[in-house]
């Protein structure tokens, strides 16, 4: 009988202690009680819905100009996070091969978008803007910043797509297509921006030139943030800001 007792005192207490940990914590379990929790609750954008309404236009003409890589023009998932790195837009280009085929990216990209978007804007600050293709070298063994990668890691709660909005999904990617928003000289980062669904030399591009398009390309330095190719034939890169060609088809932007 005593036996009988404490087993059903014990599960109580897990069922008790698994409720307490399902209503706090990440936001889309329900609500905590902890003001601490506050961040994994659903936030508001910080960036003007005006600006967030250009980006599918100036991506839908970006994706038809030469940016190197695989696809033409390129299929890309594209997303926009502010400066608190909560997800504001996650669309996809809509500019189709002949004007037949669907445009279908690779689904797996939409989470890289997001992380390169969060990653630029974590990195990055009104003295110093580093897009995601500056982050390759110093992320390789033997580089300054060797474990940046486990830094941030991507929520997979939001993995399925039409997730994440209004949310933290997180995530670091160090390789190109990320790049920090800055609307006016010498001003202060508003957010990032990533895409995916090419190499990640025509993701680079392609995220450039959308921002340069949009004018939120002012960054401390003039081309701060852009691409730096590893000198050809070089056996490694794990110093500086360099990032590996993808194919022969590379541009710098």
């Amino acid at each position: 009988m005593l036996k009988k007792l404490l087993i059903t005192v014990a599960a109580v207490g897990f069922l008790s202690t698994s409720a307490s940990a399902q209503t706090g914590g990440n936001g889309l379990l329900g609500s905590s009680s902890s003001p601490n929790d506050v961040p994994y609750n659903k936030q508001t954008c910080q960036i003007p819905q005006a600006t967030l309404g250009q980006f599918q236009g100036a991506l839908n003409t970006v994706v038809q100009e030469n940016n190197g890589g695989i696809f033409t023009p390129n299929m890309m998932w594209g997303a926009a996070v502010d400066r608190y790195g909560t997800l504001c837009l996650v669309i996809k280009s809509q500019i189709a091969k002949g004007g037949t085929l669907p445009v279908d990216p690779w689904p797996g990209s939409r989470d890289i978008a997001i992380a390169k978007a969060n990653t630029a804007n974590g990195f990055s600050n009104n003295q110093l803007a580093l897009s995601t293709a500056n982050l390759y070298a110093p992320t390789q063994p033997g580089g300054s910043l060797y474990g940046l990668n486990n830094s941030n890691p991507f929520n997979p709660t939001f993995n399925a797509q039409g997730t994440g909005l209004g949310f933290v999904p997180g995530g670091v990617i160090t390789f190109g297509g990320g790049v920090a928003l800055y609307p006016q000289k010498g001003g202060e980062v508003i957010g990032g921006w990533g895409v995916s669904g090419d190499t990640s030399c025509a993701d680079h591009a392609i995220a450039y030139r959308v921002r340069a398009l949009l004018h939120l390309n002012n960054t401390p330095v003039a081309g701060q943030d852009n691409i730096v190719y590893c000198p050809e034939g070089s056996t490694t890169c794990n110093t500086g800001f360099m990032q590996p060609h993808c194919t022969t088809s590379d541009i710098t932007p």
